[in-house]
């Protein structure tokens, strides 16, 4: 067990202690990842990381330990498809102190038909909860290590975003320009996860792709782009207009940009997430487009691309140093265009760190 794992199985630990939690049930996945820095091969078959005040072991499926092996020393109880998964699991439970934990934690992420093996499996009055107040609170504060990644990330998808803006042209697809975009991220070994181009009209659909929709002069574009490298993802949005701008386009870009700074401005340690959502939303209100701001004001960016803490109109998330988040408001008008703008941030002391190093401002393709 490497050391990483055993500070953040340490940690984890005190939570439990802290939220009288018995047992802790964690699936292949995001979760699972940021405990040990691995998962075994998710499939059907019930594969649990089960963490004991003092002890832990894995539910382990037989066809996967012998590969699993080589990333752990933890103890494993193995079943075959011949045996089924039901035994091992009780077994598992008696060896680390569990099979009464008064309380447990399951990953939420986890499969259905998992959560039912092992509450089918625990006694009928076991307190069930998620992971918000043990993992998930963990997870949303960032290390050194896991700013780094980010930091990295954000500096090839702003080299992606560049890209497009040195590509896009009247007379070009949105699928096109999302071929760039992919293509850079490609280069610089990292995988391409999502290529929202939205020009004109489309821009107004705030998950639109890429479609066959050809660029024209004249349109207002959202860009917004992703990619992963080394476990960890990026994610940006910004704008560009084809030549000339649409009819008052200057002025919802302002509005936006002052709902960014806003934003910005309201996000501190110690502040509920709600109120930084709020800072957006009075901006783009007090201007006359508060019907047109139809999400959230962000979302937390770590392992997963959308992970806690939410920026939402209702979360009473208290941030804290160290929280990584998008802050990414916007105006999207039917049939016209729309805007958003979004980094990425590391909330420090004195506020939020933008990990993206490019400017919010328009960019003007040539023609």
């Amino acid at each position: 067990m490497n050391e990483q794992t055993k500070t953040r199985l340490a940690a984890l630990r005190a939570r439990m202690k802290e939220t009288g939690t018995g047992l802790i049930a964690i699936a292949p996945g995001s979760h699972m990842d940021w405990v040990l820095g691995f998962h075994p091969h998710p499939d059907e078959r019930p594969c649990l990381l089960l963490i004991a005040p003092e002890r832990e072991a894995f539910l382990m499926p037989a066809l996967n330990a012998e590969g699993t092996r080589e990333h752990t020393n933890i103890d494993f109880y193995s079943w075959s498809d011949a045996e089924g998964s039901v035994q091992a699991l009780r077994t598992a439970l008696s060896g680390i102190g569990a099979g009464e934990p008064g309380r447990v934690v399951l990953d939420e992420t986890m499969r259905a038909d998992f959560a039912l093996l092992l509450l089918d499996n625990l006694p009928e009055d076991t307190a069930r909860d998620f992971t918000p107040g043990t993992l998930g609170a963990l997870r949303m504060r960032k290390d050194r290590g896991e700013y780094e990644l980010l930091k990295m990330n954000a500096a090839i998808a702003d080299r992606a975003m560049q890209a497009a803006f040195s590509k896009i042209r009247p007379g070009m697809t949105e699928k096109e320009l999302a071929a760039e975009i992919r293509a850079h991220f490609s280069s610089e070994g990292a995988a391409p996860a999502f290529w929202i181009v939205g020009a004109g009209g489309n821009g107004a659909f705030p998950h639109h792709s890429a479609s066959d929709r050809i660029i024209e002069e004249g349109d207002a574009v959202v860009i917004d782009i992703g990619g992963r490298k080394q476990g960890f993802p990026s994610d940006i949005t910004r704008m560009a207009v084809v030549g000339r701008a649409p009819e008052g386009y200057g002025q919802i870009h302002t509005i936006v940009e002052k709902a960014v700074q806003a934003a910005m401005k309201a996000a501190r340690p110690g502040v509920p997430a709600k109120e930084v959502d709020t800072a957006a939303r009075k901006v783009i209100t007090d201007a006359g487009y508060g019907e047109y701001f139809v999400h959230r004001t962000g979302h937390g960016m770590g392992i997963d691309g959308h992970e806690p803490p939410y920026i939402t109109a209702t979360s009473e998330t208290i941030l804290e140093e160290g929280m990584v988040f998008s802050i990414e408001p916007g105006i999207y008008l039917p049939g016209r265009f729309g805007i958003r703008l979004e980094d990425i941030v590391i909330l420090r002391s004195d506020g939020p760190e933008v990990l993206s190093s490019l400017p919010r401002e328009v960019h003007v393709a040539k023609i």
